[in-house]
Order: structure tokens, then C-alpha cells, then sequence
């Protein structure tokens, strides 16, 4: 009688953020457990969320397929950042992956992913990504934006083309950077990424695979969008310094940053209909512009704090 072979394993931990998320993390944590190639352990920390995320996260452990399902709960919401931070500090592989508990992969995303990492120096890989589902859905094609540019890095600055929930990262690149900042209630992956490959010569990975399937849901992280704006605007001075050592005009690619945000909030309010908002940040743009110009120019923002220690604990920020 023919028995199926047994599952593979990679030193992989998966880091799930969960936050009212009962409704959708058994299907982002079904994803995993299908995986051809399968991770050692997810890490689910449930926000402090109120709708019974945590047990609807518990109740998937018997349909893990020998992945070690660990879930952690915090009392309040503290935000993504600080929810990912917490995930990794209890995290065991030396490599880390993170999925969105509203989100899933498709089943070859781990194989696929590390047959790229596979004996490389590359520190992070990413990929391409769906959203919508059947004749609606919609390839976003990220490997093309990763190869427009002649350096990665400033590309990557200009157009933020990672999708975190794509992102395979070795653990110990992502604790020297400092882990997720919990300040930033959003783009902190953004923020993380630039802040593990900003080092000049860091090789990075974003191939042309869509292995990941986003589930946008209104009241999602994505969805705040002048919380965003601000956010990145904040993150494009963060890491003005760290164009200085790139080829091309670092104020060139500061302005293409902040319009590019700017732009991206104006599509989202125009979607919307929200005629008021639209004006207001079309009016805005000018002078926001010249605020980060003047103050990146006269006063360098302040370097980056660490968020985890070396050995995944908390940091002090």
C-alpha cells in the first residue's frame, strides 16, 4: 500500500500579525500549512484584538501539517509594528517570513522563495503579488519596478515595491536593523526594508512570481490614507542621508518620493469622491514638499532606533 511521502521542512518561522482578524486568519493560516514546502512554526500575535482572534487562531492547530503553531496575545492594541516585534522575539528559525492574517500565499510560495535564497548572500527575497480573485483579479508586477532602476535601493526608495507579505528575510539581518518601528502606525515594513538594505553593496531579491494573494478590506492599515501620507513622508527623510552614498540626485529622489505619496493619496480620495480631502492635499503638496526639502537639508533626521535587541528581546527605541 503506497503512503505519501512526508512533509518537507525549512528553518523558516512564519510572523502573523492578527488584529480583528477571526473572520479571515484561519484561511491566511490554512495557506501555511498547505505550503509544499513547509515552514517549522507560524507566530500569530493577536493585537489586542476583541473579537476572538486569538482562538480562532488556536483552533487551526490541528490542521497545521506538523507546523508548530504558536499564538501570543497582548491586552491592548500597540499596532503592527510592535505586534511583528513581538512575533520575532519568539520566533526560533534563522529565517523569517511574514503573512498578514488577512492574507494568504499560494502553495509553492515558501519552495519558490527559498530556491532563490538558496546558497546566496542575499538577505531578503520578495515577489509579485494578486489582488481580487477569478477575471478581476490583478497581477502587480514588482519584479519590473525592482529592475527600472540601475540601483535597487533608490528604487526601491522611490516606489516602495516590496510587498511585505511576500518578504523572506534572515532573521539576524532583520534584528541588526532594528526590527519593525513601532511609532510608524503605518508603512513600518516599508521602513524595515529600507533600513536592512540601505548598507551599499546589500543584496536583495524581488523575482516575478505572484505567490501572495492581498485581500484589501475596508478599515485595513492600507486604508489610512492621510495616517500613510504622513507616515511616509516621514520615512522618504528618514533615509535621505543614506542617498548621499547612491548614484543620482538624493533630492531628486526625495521629491519623487513625496509626490509619488502625494499622488497615491490624491488616486485614493479621487476614488472615493471626496472632493474636500482631494483639494486639501492637492493644496498641501507644495508646502510639504518644501518643509521636508528645507528640513532635510539643514537638519538631518535623527538615526534610526532599535526596536529589538540581538537576541530578539525588546530594544528601548
Amino acid at each position: 500500500m503506497a503512503h505519501d511521502a512526508p512533509p518537507e521542512f525549512a528553518d523558516v518561522s512564519v510572523i502573523v500579525a492578527a488584529y480583528q482578524a477571526a473572520g479571515t486568519v484561519a484561511r491566511t493560516l490554512r495557506s501555511i500549512a498547505a505550503q509544499t514546502l513547509k515552514p517549522r512554526e507560524a507566530v500569530v500575535v493577536d493585537d489586542g484584538s476583541t473579537d476572538g482572534t486569538a482562538k480562532a487562531a488556536e483552533a487551526e492547530a490541528p490542521r497545521m501539517n506538523g507546523i508548530r503553531l504558536r499564538v501570543f496575545r497582548t491586552d491592548d492594541n500597540r499596532g503592527a509594528g510592535a505586534a511583528r516585534n513581538r512575533a520575532i522575539a519568539e520566533s526560533t528559525e534563522p529565517w523569517l517570513a511574514f503573512l498578514d492574517a488577512d492574507d494568504e500565499w499560494l502553495p509553492e510560495k515558501l519552495e519558490r522563495t527559498l530556491s532563490h535564497l538558496e546558497g546566496t548572500d542575499l538577505i531578503l527575497a520578495a515577489h509579485d503579488y494578486w489582488t481580487g480573485e477569478g477575471e478581476a483579479a490583478r497581477h502587480h508586477e514588482c519584479e519590473r519596478r525592482f529592475r527600472e532602476s540601475p540601483d535597487p535601493f533608490v528604487g526601491l526608495y522611490r516606489k516602495g515595491f516590496i510587498p511585505s507579505c511576500s518578504v523572506v528575510a534572515r532573521r539576524d539581518a532583520v534584528l541588526a536593523a532594528g526590527g519593525f518601528d513601532p511609532e510608524l502606525r503605518n508603512a513600518q515594513d516599508f521602513d524595515l526594508w529600507l533600513a536592512m538594505l540601505k548598507k551599499p553593496g546589500t543584496p536583495f531579491l524581488v523575482f516575478g512570481e505572484p505567490l501572495l494573494r492581498y485581500h484589501p478590506a475596508p478599515g485595513g492599515i492600507m486604508s489610512h490614507t492621510e495616517r500613510r501620507l504622513r507616515c511616509g513622508v516621514a520615512i522618504a527623510a528618514r533615509y535621505y542621508p543614506d542617498l548621499g552614498a547612491r548614484p543620482g540626485s538624493a533630492l531628486a529622489s526625495l521629491w519623487f518620493r513625496v509626490t509619488a505619496l502625494h499622488l497615491e493619496a490624491l488616486r485614493v480620495h479621487g476614488a472615493q469622491g471626496n472632493i474636500v480631502k482631494l483639494l486639501l492635499t492637492l493644496g498641501l503638496w507644495p508646502f510639504r514638499l518644501a518643509a521636508v526639502t528645507i528640513s532635510c537639508l539643514m537638519s538631518p533626521p535623527p538615526p534610526r532606533g532599535h526596536f529589538l535587541t540581538t537576541d530578539g528581546t525588546a530594544g528601548n527605541g
